[in-house]
């Protein structure tokens, strides 16, 4: 209950309901004070103008008017003259002197609430102003034990009024509370849970209907997350049975084509001028099928391990990559060049950003090749503050528009023919694994540029103490 939304309502409520009627409670019962004198004082004046009425009353009449009125004395001053006009014997000397006539709010808070907590029984002296201009002041003792089981009997009475005002609004707040907040949010919890257990069923998808504008604009925030979630797990349904299907495909016409590569070797044994002519087609085309058909089924089942970061020696990786492409190349008119500074290391894994600096020396050298042209293929690195920059630079034709909006995503980033575009997207998946990245700097008719970005810093970790 008390962890509930509305349980904790309810409770804030009450508390701050009595507080503001607590608040409340001190000019009250200062105003009750004020009213209590005055009253005495009214009924002392009444007794005063009997007195003046007949100047010979008996002791008894006196005595009676005096305690009617609840005072001791009555002094009364008319026309520059202060006159007693009832008196009796005080038991005690006089504690405190209250004039109401100029008393400021302040002063008659502290007064009140002095007396509160003064339970002595006291004489004080009240002087106020006489009703209907009877004279110029009337003054009057009395005792304040009266004064103070009066205030205390008011006090209670508001408090108790305060407590059934406050539990009779808390409820109230509670039960609007429960209906305009409370069962609109379980109920948009319950949609939640339902679309949690079954995303696939249009069912759970939650219709708005909250009256209260933020929560309608919640209900419709989450209908629209629901519906494109629920259009997001079903395309990646699609993708997965495609690619399961593309994967088998792609083994049982790799093993296809692995035939028709032994018949091609054959084929190149011919003699015959137009087969011999033919047959290097046949065989790159062949070739290319394979290639496609390996690197599909290593991106639908690759499994990347984490990268196991070490400071290597970057010179000596990029030199395995040129010597590498040098032998794959051939007698290619396509010169590789190596420019890293021998003493640079990096934080890396050395078998991946192997990996990654292959695929890219290799796409820029076959990007040349097409265009049978001679052109250079640059590998060269700096150091940063901050990080490590490694640039692969050639003088090949550019990238395709098309190439350049799809770089990094498999299959659709290829940057020539025939190509599946999953060099760049698996170098930045491995780049990103190394906290780094994979940028295209600049390309055009005059050459691309490659930069590979890796942090110098590894970030600290926050450890809770204790």
């Amino acid at each position: 209950m008390l962890n509930t939304l509305s349980g904790r309502f309810l409770i804030l409520t009450t508390v701050f309901v009595m507080l503001a009627e607590v608040l409340i409670f001190v000019p009250s019962i200062a105003r009750f004070r004020v009213d209590y004198l005055n009253d005495r004082l009214e009924r002392a004046q009444i007794a005063s103008l009997a007195l003046l009425a007949d100047d010979m009353l008996e002791t008894d009449l006196e005595k009676e008017l005096l305690r009617n009125a609840e005072v001791l004395n009555v002094v009364l001053r008319r026309d520059e003259m202060r006159q007693l006009m009832l008196s009796s014997p005080i038991p005690e000397p006089i504690a405190e002197t209250y004039d109401l006539r100029d008393a400021g709010a302040v002063t008659l808070i502290r007064d009140a609430v002095k007396r509160l907590f003064t339970p002595e029984n006291q004489i004080v002296r009240v002087i106020g102003a006489p009703t209907r201009d009877a004279g110029r002041l009337i003054e009057v003792t009395m005792e304040t034990a009266p004064l103070r089981a009066a205030m205390f009997d008011y006090g209670l009475r508001i408090l108790l009024l305060s407590a059934v005002i406050s539990i009779f609004t808390a409820v109230l707040l509670f039960v609007a509370v429960q209906r305009v907040l409370v069962r609109p949010i379980k109920g948009v919890v319950g949609y939640m849970k339902r679309y949690a257990a079954a995303p696939e069923d249009a069912r759970g998808i939650i219709q708005p209907h909250a009256g209260v504008t933020e929560l309608r604009e919640a209900e419709e925030a989450l209908q629209m997350l629901q519906t494109e979630l629920t259009q997001l797990l079903k395309q990646r349904e699609r993708m997965a049975q495609l690619g399961g299907a593309v994967a088998k495909v792609s083994h049982d016409l790799r093993n296809i084509l692995t035939s028709a590569q032994l018949f091609t070797d054959r084929i190149e044994a011919i003699e015959d001028p137009r087969v011999r002519r033919l047959a290097p087609k046949l065989v790159n085309s062949i070739t290319r099928a394979v290639t496609l058909c390996e690197s599909t089924l290593a991106f639908g089942r690759a499994e990347e391990a984490p990268p196991a970061l070490r400071m290597v020696g970057l010179a000596a990786i990029a030199e395995d990559v040129v010597e590498s492409e040098r032998l794959a190349a051939g007698e290619s008119a396509v010169e590789l060049h190596n420019t890293v500074p021998s003493a640079l290391r990096v934080r890396a894994d050395p078998e991946q950003l192997y990996r990654v600096l292959l695929n890219l020396v290799r796409n820029a050298r076959q990007a040349i090749e097409i265009t049978r042209q001679p052109g250079t293929v640059i590998l060269r690195a700096r150091e940063e503050a901050d990080e490590w920059w490694i640039e692969i630079a050639d003088t090949g034709p550019g990238l395709p528009e098309k190439a350049r909006e799809n770089l990094f995503t498999p299959f659709r980033g290829g940057a020539r023919a025939g190509g599946a575009g999953l060099g760049l997207a698996i170098s930045a998946e491995l780049l990103r694994g190394h906290g780094g990245a994979l940028e295209l700097l600049e390309t055009g008719p005059e050459g691309t540029i490659f930069a590979i970005r890796l942090p110098r810093s590894i970030p600290a970790l926050d450890f809770p103490e204790g």
